[in-house]
């Protein structure tokens, strides 16, 4: 079984994405990306989960998008504090909530503890000048020191050259790795996938 793959940044083909069958397809709901999802989200197959990526956005707006969207999974990668990942949880109480946490050349644990027990899954990214899409991996052996068995998204600057070390990552099973985060890695232009790159990054991996 092949580990589950959410390609994220969604804006120009979602449909031809779609096609290849990722668990999951991410739409960026914030203004200052040059991937913002405007519109409506076309029909795609209800198998791949629809994922919403906020920063820092009010509890209100990010629920009115939710359910225009019909989105499955809600994903903060701003500062949000535990307090407002626990209201938001609590008043949609059936979407999935991730937080990501940007790693550099090292990262404090200690920042994950406080959400333990209020999102469903943690997703790491790589620290960077923007919110995410920056094309740049960090040192996956900073994740050796994981304290908690929360299932995680590994992401930032994943492409086909890193194939083989997810590959061996995942062989290993010593972390909890639910899904592969890929954005710019695969574009044509941000927002526009490469469906040749993508497929044979799922057909490797």
């Amino acid at each position: 079984m092949r580990a589950r793959i959410k390609v994220c940044g969604m804006k120009h083909n979602v449909a031809e994405v779609a096609t290849l069958l990722p668990d999951y397809l991410g739409f960026i709901f914030y203004d200052k990306s040059p991937r913002n999802f405007e519109g409506l989200i076309p029909k795609i197959p209800s198998a791949i989960k629809k994922v919403g990526v906020f920063v820092n956005e009010k509890i209100d707006c990010v629920i009115e998008i939710a359910t225009i969207h019909k989105l499955d999974i809600i994903q903060l990668h701003g500062e949000e504090s535990p307090e407002y990942c626990g209201e938001l949880s609590d008043l949609t109480s059936n979407l999935e909530i991730w937080k990501v946490f940007s790693i550099g050349e090292t990262f404090n644990f200690d920042l994950v503890k406080p959400y333990e027990n209020i999102v469903d899954k943690y997703l790491f990214d790589s620290k960077g000048k923007n919110k995410g899409g920056n094309g740049i991996t960090f040192n996956w052996q900073i994740l050796q020191q994981y304290p908690s068995k929360k299932p995680m998204i590994l992401s930032g600057g994943i492409g086909v050259e890193e194939i083989d070390s997810i590959n061996k990552l995942m062989a290993e099973e010593f972390l909890p790795i639910h899904a592969i985060d890929v954005n710019s890695k695969f574009e044509d232009r941000p927002g526009l996938k490469n469906l040749n790159t993508l497929k044979h990054f799922f057909d490797e991996l």
